[in-house]
């Protein structure tokens, strides 16, 4: 049964809140803290798929943008999206649309949902790196070592993590008549 308009906004509501939430749990670096943020966007994707996934993701973004609390330390505004943490958070947008295409041209297993997760961390620290090099105006191998190399390990951890999670979650969810996606795509989930 295909859902409402309504009804995937509000779960793309929902997947901002969880982004919101987990982005206060926050383990303190020298340069960018190691945040719940990428775990709930790689969560939230896997759960939500690509469309109200990215939309969750837009939705967190923008909320920050318009000065709500909802980045790590309970932060907001245009200051964060353009300071040295920014590049990160906008690469969660593209993390979100290449970890979803991702799925759905390969099925949800939890093999895939590692894959797309880790494709996602890569992504993800990709475009933090470089906007960290921008902004500091650092030396690529600075920004990398401060921007990149203290969070490949935990990335990767965090992406097994959203993805195991992920996969059981939103197989519940669709057995619940929660959520639904398209029928080629649920074919594929199933095997």
């Amino acid at each position: 049964m295909k859902k409402s308009s309504t009804y995937n906004f509000v779960l793309a509501a929902f997947g901002a809140a969880i982004i919101a939430v987990l982005a206060q749990v926050t383990i303190p670096l020298p340069l960018i803290p190691i945040t719940g943020q990428t775990l709930a966007v790689g969560l939230v994707v896997t759960i939500l798929g690509t469309r109200v996934g990215t939309l969750s993701v837009l939705l967190y973004i923008l909320l920050g943008a318009a000065s709500l609390p909802v980045f790590s330390g309970m932060s907001g505004g245009l200051v964060i999206l353009v300071g040295p943490t920014g590049g990160y958070i906008v690469g969660f947008l593209v993390t979100a649309i290449l970890m979803g295409l991702y799925l759905d041209t390969f099925g949800l297993t939890i093999f895939h949902a590692i894959v797309a997760n880790i494709i996602g961390m890569v992504v993800t620290l990709a475009f933090g790196t470089t906007w960290l090099k921008i902004v500091g105006d650092l030396t690529w191998t600075a920004a990398f070592i401060g921007g990149a190399a203290p969070f490949i390990v935990v990335g990767i951890v965090k992406a097994v993590l959203a993805a195991w999670f992920g996969v059981i979650v939103r197989r519940r969810l669709e057995r619940a008549h929660l959520i639904s996606f398209s029928g080629a795509q649920t074919l594929a989930e199933r095997n």
